[in-house]
């Protein structure tokens, strides 16, 4: 597993506390992936396990941030499922397994259905057919559905989730009602919901989301997050998710 330094960066997050490797070009991690880990709140004793992983930012930090018992991260790239897998060396933590798969295939190898207390996941935000495709392959897959949809995802959460267990996204807002509807087509009540806002007088960009399998019908909204107080500045709020617990 060694490093290609011209292919791919070494960063930090969370005050230098954990560091992931990336793709140079291409498909890199966002802020929404990171409020995804601090929203997405595991146990010690969870399972966990995250679709369309990427490079494995949100897997990396729910295995440092919480230390559950195991975090498995599946990614359909390759390339992208070994960084997932030095990253994890890098940090530490053992817990963590990437797993090189398609997430709409029924069978995967040692992903067991209905094994897991908590799946994560970033769907792509861009549906299919809805503009220009990104001619870069790796953004295309992450950013749009050239690939899984997201009702693809959801079928994904609820097939390996065990009953009871809690499936968490974040998404763009402005599918926000496509989303609820395709979690509760699978049994997935929505518990929790917080609307992201890049500033306090825009409409909110990105909705985090937490849903259970076989729940009750009452879901808390939670208090908006703002994420700047100017170009530029983070809200105190915003800062403090992405620093150092």
């Amino acid at each position: 597993m060694a490093a290609n330094s011209i292919d791919e960066t070494r960063d930090t997050i969370l005050d230098g506390s954990i560091t992931l490797i990336q793709p140079r070009h291409g498909y890199r991690f966002s802020v929404e992936a990171i409020l995804l880990g601090r929203f997405a709140r595991a146990t010690t004793r969870d399972r966990v396990l995250e679709l369309g992983a990427g490079c494995g930012v949100v897997s990396i930090m729910m295995a440092a941030l919480y230390r559950p018992r195991e975090v498995v991260a599946i990614e359909i790239q390759p390339a992208l499922a070994e960084m997932i897998a030095r990253s994890a060396a890098i940090n530490g933590l053992k817990s963590v397994h990437a797993v090189c798969a398609d997430l709409r295939q029924k069978k995967i190898a040692d992903v067991e259905p209905a094994s897991f207390d908590l799946i994560v996941a970033n769907p792509p935000y861009r549906a299919a057919n809805s503009g220009r495709e990104n001619p870069d392959h790796g953004r295309r897959v992450a950013r749009g559905e050239s690939t899984a949809t997201l009702t693809d995802f959801v079928a994904a959460a609820r097939r390996y989730a065990r009953t009871g267990g809690r499936v968490a996204f974040v998404f763009t807002a402005r599918r926000t009602a496509e989303l609820i509807s395709a979690m509760r087509s699978k049994q997935l009540e929505p518990k929790r919901i917080r609307f992201v806002h890049p500033r306090i007088a825009t409409p909110a960009s990105v909705m985090l989301i937490e849903a259970r399998v076989g729940g009750g019908i009452e879901v808390a909204i939670e208090p908006p997050l703002i994420l700047y107080d100017r170009p530029g500045i983070y809200t105190s709020e915003a800062q403090a998710l992405l620093s150092s617990p």
